[in-house]
């Protein structure tokens, strides 16, 4: 059995990716280890993004919260909404601004379009109330450069949630590096894709912005390319990286003629490499890394299993995962240590770890375009 110590890691309520829901795994929900057991109260801006009825389903009814508003510019959708979910119509608000004055949160959860997370947190740090974001953290470099700023003049706190974030996998494999089971890290692999949004039949509303390279940023390259560049900035330590370089395709274009729909990307680091595989085009949900140090290699399997080989073993060995502990195995929980106990932010979700990963996949979205490797310093 694999060995796992505990370690900070940052969460957002949020959801991850157009492959579905990305919750954690709610065992954690009733006991958050924060000092107060009162509701927090939370605000949503933007229902745009069709994940926030995975946070419906899940946890809409918890004692641990209490919504208090929601924001949505196109109010007979957002109307629709509510009447499917049982919420209070009252509730409803057209304008982020107004809403924050009259209902005071907490914490606002955004699922808006991702060119609109930049308004969301310049206004939600004007009120002084800290934001969740679905991933990516912004369209842009310029754009995480400003979030970082707003959040900053704001005393706030800004997390993008991933759901890989929650992949026990995942810690097991960081934990095996930092242990130095397999050595220092030469070599990078994340693999991060479906269908496609259209064929695996996400809502209108979701679909439309989602192929608008000026809502979405891209289309591949940035839905999925943002899973490997966060979690590689997680296990280097936020490492700055000298190049990125990237090809795209659009092998749907009947379907996705505005944006990519297949996307790899190179990224070197000084004594490392990461290959960030992002595709539309796979013939089911895909989420995997590969982690290869200079003595050994550890291969993500699903959310709980890992293959391990260390220096001296001829085969991989299949080991299971050890849990994580709360708070940091459940996104309510960890939000409530975050907004309830000031937690610090740290790891995959946090403002720092994102706003390198914009970098990253900025410059790849001009590599893409030009041709040429981007060097970061000269950026």
């Amino acid at each position: 059995m694999a060995r796992c110590k505990k370690m900070l890691l940052t969460v957002s309520l949020v959801i991850a990716v157009c492959a579905g829901p990305c919750f954690g795994t709610g065992t954690a929900v009733a006991e958050t280890g924060t000092a107060s057991t009162a509701p927090m109260r939370v605000a949503i801006a933007g229902l745009a993004h069709g994940h926030v009825f995975g946070f419906f389903q899940q946890y809409l009814h918890s004692p641990l919260i209490r919504l208090v508003g929601i924001e949505e510019p196109d109010h007979a959708f957002a109307l629709r909404v509510v009447k499917q979910y049982g919420i209070d119509a009252n509730l409803l608000y057209t304008n982020l601004d107004e809403m924050l004055t009259k209902t005071r949160p907490q914490a606002v959860l955004t699922y808006t379009d991702t060119f609109d997370h930049k308004m969301v947190v310049e206004t939600c740090a004007r009120h002084h109330v800290d934001v969740m974001m679905e991933k990516p953290l912004a369209v842009s470099y310029a754009d995480a450069q400003a979030i970082q700023r707003a959040a900053q003049a704001g005393h706030i706190e800004v997390m993008v949630n991933y759901e890989t974030t929650w992949y026990r996998s995942n810690r097991e494999a960081y934990e095996l590096l930092h242990q130095g089971a397999i050595g220092p890290l030469r070599k990078f692999v994340a693999r991060d894709g479906h269908r496609g949004p259209k064929e695996i039949g996400v809502g209108p509303e979701f679909l439309a912005w989602l192929v608008d390279p000026k809502l979405d940023g891209a289309g591949a390259l940035f839905d999925f390319g943002c899973y490997g560049a966060d979690l590689v900035e997680w296990l280097t330590g936020n490492e700055q990286p000298l190049t990125v370089t990237a090809v795209t395709q659009q092998i749907k274009p009947e379907i996705y003629p505005r944006v990519d729909d297949e996307a790899t990307i190179v990224v070197t680091y000084p004594k490392a490499q990461a290959i960030i595989q992002a595709s539309w085009n796979w013939p089911f949900d895909v989420k995997d890394i590969q982690v290869y140090g200079k003595t050994g290699c550890v291969k993500t399997v699903a959310r709980d299993h890992v293959l391990v080989r260390r220096a001296g073993e001829r085969v991989e060995q299949e080991e299971t995962s050890a849990a994580i502990p709360s708070p940091d195995d459940d996104e309510l929980a960890y939000l409530r240590a975050v907004v309830l106990d000031h937690r610090k932010p740290e790891g995959p979700t946090s403002l720092a770890t994102n706003v390198i990963v914009m970098q990253i996949l900025d410059a790849a979205r001009e590599s893409a375009k030009t041709g040429r490797t981007i060097r970061i310093s000269a950026r």
